[in-house]
């Protein structure tokens, strides 16, 4: 038997995990039994160098996640040959670009919150180029009956997407143009660029659940879109190439048809599970890879609220509260919320109404408006918005819903978590540890290595905190339902929020 520490033999071994997030880095370290054993986090500095442009350093990232690594594996007290895998987990969509030869990155990551391309989004989407492949492809439909036609006819470029905000890059940052012209250049999301710093330069690959958040790659061939990249005038030349793993459900065991996720951070992302066959959207929802492990293909539909972790955050900083903890007890310390409604759009609206001109808002205040009435209609908005996601998901995919899991920082809010039920009528979980990007990376690698054997004993490790059921009398997908008239309320001040900054 060897010297023991945090519970440890030293002939044992555990699994690291690190997530990307979009305000830190995370890493734990995962035994068997998927207990955390060590953990380390670090804040990530977001720069705003002008108004709607988000961006973040690479090479404070890389030392960010240096520093995570070894202070959990130091925290969990034991050594770094005693980790038999390292699992990543990162925010998709987040890009930079760099020289194939130096490493030398061209400009700062370009973060998926960021507006820059916007303007680029509305002329591409109206343009007669659009309407013809529309069109184009609506025939194509017709006569094969192959859903990946009907999905090209219905495609509309999103700021989100990587795909216009890298053609951006491509026009406006020159050394980037001059090393596209020499054959130097190379791109990637945050996974790409740390697999590259881990090998030194030797691995440029991405992993099918990033690739497919892009918005130039195709998830109906599983390969990058030689027609997107072609009209986008982007060029293949610098795209990773494609590799195995990556499970963005895999934290909540979300593997069978119809089970979902809702994820709340700085963003909500409401993921189902479509089995084998990727999901044809009309409404804006986006078809993603969400793992490729072996020959198994398992794909996601993807609907997401950019603002959610941001308001809170907001909030607190205009002093609404001191501490995130309050704002359960605020909002359950009155009745309603005073009329007052707040749009949660600070980068824009997403999924079903996909305004990147929206603005945030509160609307409805009033001299009898207290500080606790402003953070019930913050926290509403957070739980109505999850319910229009809710509600175009079921419409578009009709697929039942086998089970609802929640994870994030935000679901530790009782409020929230509470009015989300009640308001789609379902029973949801909130697992005992909320970081669930960190244990589905730490899941993935630990089955590669054979670690765990199967999927069945993870989800024999799953944790449960609390299981939220739904109080009667409060469904709004009732008719009777109290929140009935708030939500048409709060509706009506989303639709006064829309093409805020299109406005002369």
């Amino acid at each position: 038997m060897g010297t023991q520490r945090n519970g440890f033999t030293r002939r044992e071994s555990c699994v690291l995990a690190v997530d990307v997030g979009t305000t830190s880095v995370r890493c734990h370290v995962y035994d068997q039994r998927a207990n955390i054993r060590g953990s380390c986090t670090k804040k990530v500095s977001l720069l705003y160098p002008e108004p709607g442009r988000v961006e973040m350093d690479p090479e404070e990232l890389w030392q960010g996640f240096v520093t995570v690594v070894k202070g959990a594996v130091q925290d969990s007290g034991l050594q770094m040959c005693q980790m038999t895998a390292l699992g990543i987990s990162t925010q998709r969509a987040t890009f930079t670009t760099w020289d194939r030869q130096t490493g030398k990155t061209f400009h700062n990551f370009i973060s998926w919150q960021d507006l820059r391309a916007a303007e680029m989004v509305r002329s591409w989407n109206s343009s007669c180029t659009m309407k013809a492949v529309h069109g184009v492809m609506k025939v194509l439909h017709v006569l094969t009956r192959q859903k990946r036609f009907l999905a090209a006819s219905l495609v509309v470029f999103t700021p989100q997407h990587v795909s216009l905000r890298l053609a951006w890059a491509l026009r406006n940052v020159p050394q980037l143009k001059q090393a596209v012209d020499e054959g130097t250049c190379l791109f990637g999301t945050i996974d790409t660029w740390l697999l590259y710093k881990l090998t030194k330069g030797s691995v440029h690959a991405t992993d099918y659940s990033n690739a497919s958040s892009t918005g130039i790659f195709d998830s109906y061939q599983m390969c990058w879109s030689g027609f997107l990249c072609s009209l986008l005038s982007l060029p293949l030349s610098i795209l990773p190439r494609m590799a195995d793993q990556q499970a963005a459900m895999f934290g909540e065991c979300c593997f069978d048809t119809g089970d979902v996720k809702i994820t709340m951070g700085t963003g909500t992302f409401m993921d189902i599970n479509t089995g084998n066959k990727p999901h044809t959207s009309v409404a804006g929802l986006y078809p993603l890879v969400g793992w490729k492990i072996g020959s198994e293909v398992v794909y996601l539909a993807e609907g997401n609220a950019a603002g959610t972790g941001t308001a809170i955050k907001w909030a607190q900083e205009i002093e609404l509260f001191s501490d995130v903890k309050e704002t359960d007890s605020m909002a359950n310390s009155v009745k309603d919320s005073d009329g007052v409604c707040f749009v949660p759009s600070f980068s824009g609206l997403q999924a079903p109404l996909n305004d990147p001109k929206a603005c945030a808002a509160f609307m409805g205040l009033k001299p009898s408006t207290t500080k606790s009435h402003l953070v019930r209609a913050i926290l509403e908005s957070i739980a109505f918005r999850n319910k229009q996601l809710f509600d175009v998901m079921l419409r578009e995919t009709r697929i039942p819903i086998m089970k609802i899991r929640a994870d994030g920082g935000v679901c530790t809010n009782d409020f929230i978590m509470q009015l989300t039920t009640d308001l789609l009528g379902r029973k949801i979980s909130r697992p005992a540890h909320f970081d669930m990007s960190c244990l589905g990376a730490a899941f993935v690698a630990g089955l590669a290595v054979g670690y765990w054997k199967s999927k069945e004993e993870l989800k024999k490790l799953q944790m449960s905190d609390r299981l939220f059921v739904p109080q009667s009398g409060k469904g709004g997908g009732c008719k009777d339902g109290v929140y009935k008239p708030v939500l048409q309320s709060w509706e009506e001040a989303l639709q006064r929020s829309m093409h805020w900054y299109s406005q002369p």
